[in-house]
């Protein structure tokens, strides 16, 4: 039986939903290929990955998927990985840079702008080099690794776009989630517990001793402290689809709807326990 293909993402804040796999024995099972967000949703759309962590806003374009209960990269309020670096105060920002790895980003950047800071601007996609994209643009979108790396002391403007978000609705942002095209599960085994099985490396990723192992792997890549990666991992990133953060994004879904970013509201199917035969609901 050939094992299910997983589309991951190489970021930092991925390393905690992946523990199990890269410490456990639970990628033994599967077949994991690692990318950027944007690049996951596509492996699904086009039938090369069973199971990826797809930036929200694209569930809504790819038919067929459900999610896995309970697991996202989410932020209460400030992310620190998804920023905004301006030459100018972001209501007079006409141009803007965008790294589009994650489409969840540029949609959410699209939404504020659209919703709240005085109608859309313009964005041109952009390898994530901030001075070359600051060279010929009023500000530049970083996502992921290249957003944590750039100073706080910057003499750029930053503005954290999950706060900016939440400053203006009153809820959390859900970036991406699980998601598993519901066909590749025939066949499978039917006691196979996907869900289980990432929440449990989930959990075994936020366990104290594997932040701290996170943490030393990830503060040589990155150049930063073990301190900050810990604080990022445990305070900006929220790794349970709770009911607060499924609000927000059925909120964000709702909003890109009224914008014309997707053509239809998508309903949010889950995945349910084995037991009942890995259907939606």
């Amino acid at each position: 039986m050939p094992r299910l293909r997983i589309s991951a993402i190489s970021y930092l804040n991925t390393a905690p939903l992946m523990w199990d796999f890269e410490h456990g024995d639970a990628g033994s099972n599967f077949q994991i290929e690692y990318t950027v967000p944007s690049a996951c949703a596509a492996a699904l759309a086009q039938n090369r990955a069973d199971i990826g962590i797809i930036p929200a806003f694209t569930y809504a374009e790819i038919p067929g998927l459900v999610v896995l209960p309970d697991v996202a990269i989410a932020a209460k309020d400030r992310v620190r990985s998804i920023l905004l670096v301006s030459k100018k105060p972001i209501k007079d920002v006409e141009t803007v840079a965008t790294d589009s790895s994650s489409r969840t980003s540029v949609a959410l950047l699209k939404v504020l702008f659209g919703k709240f800071l005085g109608g859309q601007r313009q964005l041109k996609p952009h390898p994530p080099v901030l001075d070359a994209m600051l060279r010929q643009h009023d500000a530049a979108l970083l996502i992921g690794d290249a957003a944590l790396q750039v100073p706080p002391d910057s003499r750029y403007l930053l503005y954290d776009l999950a706060h900016e978000w939440r400053e203006r609705t009153g809820r959390p942002f859900v970036f991406a989630f699980w998601a598993v095209r519901l066909e590749a599960l025939a066949g499978q085994p039917r006691g196979l517990d996907l869900a289980r099985i990432f929440q449990h490396s989930r959990d075994h990723g936020l366990q104290a001793e594997s932040i701290a192992t996170i943490a030393r792997e990830w503060s040589a890549k990155l150049l930063l402290s073990q301190d900050d990666i810990r604080h990022y991992l445990t305070e900006n990133i929220h790794y349970h689809l709770d009911k607060e953060n499924r609000a927000g994004l059925e909120l964000f879904l709702e909003y890109s709807r009224e914008l014309g970013l997707i053509r239809e509201l998508p309903e949010l199917r889950f995945l349910v326990p084995a037991a009942s035969g890995n259907a939606s609901k």
